[in-house]
């Protein structure tokens, strides 16, 4: 079983330098961890198209990082290698991500190990699903 609260917490990220400009969207204008919020915020909003289920609450997100410039790096798996949504869902998931504010860029990696299974589901999920 993945510790999800364990590979998503923060990685001992420096703290956020002070804004240098004027621009809104700069990742230093936001912080860290409210950058990472927004992202997760956007990742709630893509849906497997199989499961009526968010990809973060069914656990389909692995690690989520990000810089003090604003890089994201996501790690996300599917439920299956052979899903049929695996040539189309990093995009969708990259498209969800990048609309966050204070995201620069982002990249998605897509991993099968460790495989995915029903014990890496968030609890709102469970429920959804009605898996007690």
């Amino acid at each position: 079983m993945i510790e999800r609260d364990i590979l998503l917490a923060g990685q001992g990220e420096a703290p956020p330098e002070p804004p240098t400009g004027p621009a809104d969207n700069h990742p230093a204008n936001h912080g860290i961890e409210a950058i990472r919020q927004g992202v997760i915020a956007a990742l709630q909003t893509v849906y497997d198209p199989e499961i009526p289920v968010n990809i973060y609450e069914l656990g389909l997100i692995y690690r989520c990082d990000v810089d003090e410039n604003g890089m994201v790096a996501i790690q996300m798996t599917l439920t299956t290698p052979g899903c049929p949504v695996a040539g189309t869902m990093p995009g969708l998931v990259k498209a969800a991500a990048e609309g966050a504010e204070g995201v620069a860029a982002v990249t998605v990696d897509l991993v099968w190990d460790p495989p995915w299974d029903r014990s890496m589901m968030g609890e709102a999920a469970r429920l959804e699903l009605g898996l007690y």
